[in-house]
């Protein structure tokens, strides 16, 4: 599966952003989809997943309550609404298929 990332950006603190992956092949449906981010210096790190039917979602604590993980299976495409933004949110933002595929990464710039 080939997985695209859009939506990136450069936006103050405390505005939103809506990232999007869109997946090619016809068993996305089939997959669990996450997204993960790495700042400059540090590992990539786990941001938040959702299953098959998008009827459990999982976050890291450091965006829970800010960061909406949805998809939309018809159109193979996931998404994370990002709210209230903070400059710690800057990482480049790849989305994953299983575990297994990546995307390309998109960059995310928070000032303060």
């Amino acid at each position: 599966v080939q997985l695209v990332e859009s939506g990136g950006g450069l936006v103050q603190a405390g505005e939103s952003l809506r990232l999007s992956c869109a997946a090619s092949g016809s068993t996305f449906s089939k997959y669990v989809m996450g997204w993960f981010r790495q700042a400059p210096g540090k590992e990539r790190e786990f941001v938040a997943s959702i299953t098959w039917s998008g009827g459990t979602t999982s976050y890291a604590d450091s965006v829970k309550g800010r960061f909406i993980i949805s998809r939309d299976n018809a159109k193979n495409t996931v998404y994370l609404q990002m709210n209230s933004l903070k400059p710690e949110d800057t990482a480049v933002y790849f989305c994953n298929a299983n575990g297994v595929n990546w995307g390309q990464g998109t960059q995310v710039t928070v000032s303060s």
